[in-house]
This record gives C-alpha cells, structure tokens and sequence, in this order.
C-alpha cells in the first residue's frame, strides 16, 4: 500500500521528509564556509568580532539601540523578562505562548513572576485581551502587580499565525500608557513580516525588547538574538551570564546567523507556499480537518488519531509532530516542492479507508 509513497521519499538522497520543526534545518554549504572563515574572539570578554557584528546588524533590524547573543530562543524570551521584571510581579500572555508552554516553567522558577495566560484566538492578544488583566503598581497587595506584557509573533499553537501592525500597536500603546514593557517572542519575526508585509523594524518598534531565533527558518544551526534599548540589554547581559550562556569563540555560530540574515529571510515565502500547497493537497482526505489557518509556514491538521497516523507517516520517511494530538507539519529551507507532493501522497495514503 504504502510502497511508492516510501520509495519516493528514500530516493530523496536517502533522506526522510523532516516537517516536525523548522529546527531541523541544516547549514547549507556556503552558511558552513562562512562559520569555517569567521573571525573569533572571546565573547565573554566582549572581544569576538563576529558576534559584535551580528549584534549590531540585528540591533539595527530591530530599530534598537542594542542586541545580545543567546543561545536558544527560551533563554532569550527568560533574560528578557528577567531584565524587565522583580519577582512577585505578573505578566500577561496568551495562553497558547511558548513560555507558558515550552520552557519548561522557568517563568515561575527562575523568574519568580506570576503569568496571567489570557484566552486568545489563535494565540494572537488583542488590547481589548489584556486591559482588565492589568494590575497597578500601586493596587492592593494581595495582588501581583503586572509590569510586562508579552506576546508570541508568529503564534506557534495558532498554526504561525500573525499580528497585524495596529494590534501590535495598540497594545503597546496600551502598555506604555499603564507603565508596563512590552516584550516580543519573536521566533518567527521575519516569518511575520514577509507574510504581512509590515517590516520588523516596524513591528519591534512597538516593544521595548524583541527577540528572534536564528535556528528556525533562517537555518543556522543554533542561536537567538535579543534586542532593545541599551539598560536593559545590559542587565539582560548579566543574566545570561548567570544563567550560564556566555560563550567563549561563538563567532562561529554567530558568522551563520549574519549569513542567515543576508540570504534566508526574503527566501521564507517560499515556505510559506509550500505550506499552503500542502495543504490544499491534503485538504478533502477523509477524516481530515483543519482547526486553524496556514499563513505562514505550519499546517496544524486533525485526524481521528494523530500519535498512531504520525507513526504511520513515519514508516514512509514522513515525519510530522505530534501537539496536543494534533499533526504538524512545518515547512523550511530544506523541504523541496517535491517533498510536498510526497507528504500530501503519504498523508492521503495513511488515511484512506
């Protein structure tokens, strides 16, 4: 039944279909020369060229006066509202965020901070969301007063779904008029941006700090940058430190993040479309439904059983994640149109009666 499908997915240069993740992407050739002839230093002692370049070039991306080295992205967000927060204090998120759901609760653990998670459509927080969730400063105190708002662009559980600009302004407006920061768990930033045509400068300029990853679809191999005003950045320097992600010749990793910037963000529509092809060919199977829109580069689908059919997938050499039941598919650098036809083929083929 399932011979075809599996041979023409082997015949891929012996390689499975990877649609679990955008972190799966590998280095291309040149993005490896590059790391092989970066100039390094030590970054502890701030003296590694490359990753003051990397920061200054995405400082300037951001519209910010400042940007830090990270990593990963968890560690990224976690600084950010180290940074931006006391203990005692609240934040407010959408309930779907990644750091309410992804980090492994470091946001109580480690920065000792109340999260207010708030019920949104696709994960996307309007200002209306967030207004009666704010708590004063000066309130009562058995409260937690709020003092950061942050919000997730694309929304990973809401299929990568993307803020439009007058939201984003308007809770920021909101914020800034409450004395609260605002931060952006921006992964997916330039996802955001080459989708709705707002640029990121435009977008991160309604925060105070902004985060990306660089390790998604931009392709490097690891690392997340943080931007924003120089103070905080510098308090956000000392909890990295703290937390252990200073690193010493990082100019290696930080040489695949420049060239990832250079060259990987116009190429994401092109993940993007192979996301909505995808789709549009799964789209009628029996016993297949789609709880939320594609508009950038994830497709969220629902089947009767998503563990069982994503092991299906599997034995085809299609792989596919597995969240809250539902199926994933992500589409990245290193997915061809052709992978596309093969995972639609595979898909149909697991669920046909």
């Amino acid at each position: 039944m399932y011979t075809q499908v599996q041979a023409r997915a082997v015949a891929r240069h012996g390689k499975a279909v990877e649609l679990r993740s955008d972190t799966f992407t590998v280095p291309t050739p040149a993005m490896r020369e590059a790391m092989a002839n970066a100039a390094v230093g030590d970054d502890v002692y701030g003296e590694d060229p490359t990753v003051r370049a990397l920061q200054s070039r995405a400082a300037e991306l951001m519209g910010k006066e400042a940007a830090l080295f990270l990593p990963s992205g968890t560690m990224a967000n976690l600084v950010a509202i180290l940074a931006q927060t006391r203990p005692g204090d609240s934040i407010i998120l959408s309930r779907e965020a990644h750091p309410i759901n992804y980090e492994s609760g470091n946001v109580a653990m480690v920065a000792g901070v109340l999260p207010r998670p708030v019920i949104a459509e696709y994960g996307i927080l309007s200002a209306d969301d967030i207004a009666p969730w704010i708590v004063p400063r000066d309130a009562d105190h058995h409260l937690a007063p709020t003092t950061l708002v942050s919000i997730e662009n694309t929304s990973n559980r809401g299929g990568g779904a993307v803020y439009p600009i007058e939201t984003a302004a308007a809770i920021g407006d909101l914020a800034h008029r409450h004395g609260l920061r605002v931060h952006c768990d921006g992964a997916r930033i330039f996802h955001a941006a080459v989708a709705s045509g707002v640029p990121a400068i435009e977008y991160a300029s309604h925060t105070d700090t902004i985060s990306f990853c660089l390790s998604k679809g931009l392709g490097a191999p690891v690392g997340s940058v943080l931007a924003g005003d120089a103070a905080t950045l510098d308090v956000a320097h000392r909890f990295r430190k703290m937390l252990g992600g200073g690193m010493r010749q990082a100019g290696i990793l930080a040489a695949a993040g420049l060239f990832a910037l250079d060259h990987h963000i116009g190429r994401l529509r092109d993940d993007h479309r192979r996301a909505r092809r995808f789709r549009e060919l799964v789209e009628g199977t029996a016993g297949v439904s789609f709880p939320m829109p594609s508009p950038t580069n994830m497709v969220y689908f629902e089947v009767a059983d998503g563990p069982g059919t994503a092991a299906r997938l599997r034995e085809l050499g299609v792989y596919v994640g597995v969240t809250a039941g539902r199926l994933r598919a992500v589409f990245h650098l290193d997915v061809s149109d052709e992978d596309v036809e093969i995972a639609a083929d595979a898909v149909r083929q697991v669920l046909q009666p």
